[in-house]
């Protein structure tokens, strides 16, 4: 996905960009990246006459004022009076929400496409779940600074993998690792990267990966990413990673016959690079772990995901594409945010790597398994394992930040209610990065990180979709610098490539040879 920096950059020259409808003329040195998006709010900020939704205890509180002050909301309350030179938003009838977080993203195009889409999307916090490039540091660290307006980014390390690694090193950054040493030095790279967190891969060794684990809370980091093949789920828990993405390594876990399936993921073999012959191998593997689900084992292993508070983040928009690809295609309604490039790529794999040399049974599996999955996440909320929100966004026709809207959607379509849902997009993802006092709630001394909706998220988990105005650190995304911001990357994606675009990541893979 490619856009247009000198188009950008032309526009944002004068300095003046929006605040809720309005006009504000920058008074620092540095310009914005982007056109149509606000500088810091006016002194204080009025959200009047709102529902405040507490998505920890499902309470409404109606008729609600929110003052916020630069960044910072300064009061919560009913009725408050609007302090004197505040600017107001009359909100009447619209529900306020903390900002959405999007817990697995790995982010495509260049600055203008992917933080634009998520602000304009509600969401405040991304985990960027594999740095594709190290630009993503730089768009870190410039939107903390305040120089570019994006969402707040944890951002991962590079993927440290084994050998072979599922990834082909020349479409991605991978450090491949075959033994205790390599492992250590691999974290101690990272960290020296920027990197905020370890993202660990499914074929580490054991060695490997207890040496990365150890390694890195030497370093201070905590380690994130997928169950290794080799490590039962709850000695990965028991080992202190802190989350555990999507649902192929549980799904092994709870099996009766866990001993057996293990034993078959073991004799997978794999060359470098063919991360799609790796699924292949492993759908027959987990049709197996389907067909013998087990209740105790469920409770003894989700009882210490439970206990050890290891997230999980089940990815269900990227497992139902890859279950269900003959289903699978850009959705009319936001395909104008993806460019040819991007979608043909996306063909490309949907045809050629998932759809391709299957048959009737291999198909009929697939979509059984997709149910199945759905089943699965019911469990997990039932067991109360902590759940957070994420996508796996860069995978086939995902667009970023709608793509959380789906997610949400599949959650309680499996079983979630909608408060749960909304806990993990809000409050379980700052619980999770250690921000509690921050973030998560519309709570005095709280960063200033809302959602306003025209309709309760509460009654349908659909009206998340339905977003009216932004607020990021305090600064008004208005509904008209909404728009136009959408209108923007609709239009970027279309122009000819001016910048290097980042690879199209995923838990999937997603390039194609020549591309």
């Amino acid at each position: 996905m490619n856009s247009s920096r000198r188009q950008f950059l032309a526009r944002t020259a004068a300095g003046a960009t929006v605040v809720a409808g309005g006009t504000f003329t920058a008074n620092h040195a540095v310009a914005l990246s982007w056109p149509a998006v606000t500088a810091r709010t006016t002194r204080i900020t009025a959200l009047t006459d709102v529902t405040v939704i507490d998505p920890a205890t499902g309470r409404r509180d109606r008729h609600q004022t929110v003052l916020i002050s630069d960044d910072r909301i300064t009061a919560v309350g009913r009725h408050l009076p609007v302090p004197h030179g505040a600017t107001e938003l009359k909100l009447s009838g619209k529900f306020v929400i903390p900002g959405l977080a999007d817990m697995h993203v790995h982010s495509l195009g260049d600055e203008h496409v992917s933080p634009p889409l998520y602000l304009a999307n509600g969401l405040t916090t991304v985990r960027e779940m594999a740095a594709p490039d190290p630009v993503v540091y730089d768009w870190r660290d410039r939107i903390d600074a305040g120089t570019l307006l994006g969402p707040r980014m944890v951002v991962a390390s590079q993927i440290i993998d084994g050998d072979p690694t599922l990834w082909d090193p020349n479409l991605l950054h991978v450090l491949v690792v075959h033994d205790e040493a390599g492992a250590r030095a691999a974290v101690r790279q990272v960290k020296k990267e920027g990197a905020d967190f370890v993202k660990v891969y499914s074929r580490l060794s054991p060695t490997a990966y207890r040496a990365i684990l150890d390694e890195a809370r030497r370093q201070g980091l905590t380690v994130h990413g997928h169950g290794p093949d080799q490590v039962p789920v709850k000695q990965v828990s028991n080992a202190g990673q802190r989350s555990i993405e999507h649902i192929h390594a549980l799904g092994l876990s709870v099996s009766s016959r866990e001993a057996e399936v293990r034993r078959l993921q073991r004799a997978i073999a794999i060359k470098t690079g063919d991360y799609n012959g790796w699924f292949r191998q492993m759908h027959p593997i987990e049709w197996i772990a389907a067909n013998s689900f087990s209740q105790a084992r469920a409770a003894d292993v989700f009882g210490t995901l439970r206990r050890n508070r290891t997230r999980v983040t089940p990815t269900l928009t990227m497992h139902r594409v890859l279950d269900m690809p003959d289903f699978t295609g850009p959705n009319p309604a936001t395909q104008k945010y993806l460019s040819e490039d991007s979608v043909g790529t996306y063909d490309y794999v949907i045809e050629n790597l998932y759809k391709a040399n299957r048959n009737a049974e291999e198909i009929s599996h697939q979509r059984q398994l997709w149910e199945y999955r759905q089943r699965f996440v019911r469990e997990l909320f039932a067991h109360g394992v902590p759940v957070m929100a994420g996508t796996d966004t860069g995978t086939p026709y995902m667009v970023p930040g709608f793509a959380l809207h789906d997610e949400l959607e599949l959650l309680v379509g499996a079983g979630a209610t909608t408060q749960q849902a909304l806990y993990a997009a809000t409050v379980e993802p700052a619980k999770f990065l250690g921000m509690t006092a921050n973030l998560g709630s519309v709570a005095p001394r709280k960063i200033a990180d809302l959602v306003v909706l025209d309709a309760d998220p509460l009654q349908d988990i659909r009206n998340t979709r339905r977003i009216h105005t932004v607020i990021t650190r305090g600064r008004v995304i208005s509904p008209a610098a909404r728009a136009r911001m959408l209108a923007d990357v609709a239009a970027a994606v279309k122009a000819p490539a001016q910048t290097t675009s980042l690879a199209a990541g995923g838990c999937c893979g997603t390039g194609r040879p020549g591309h």
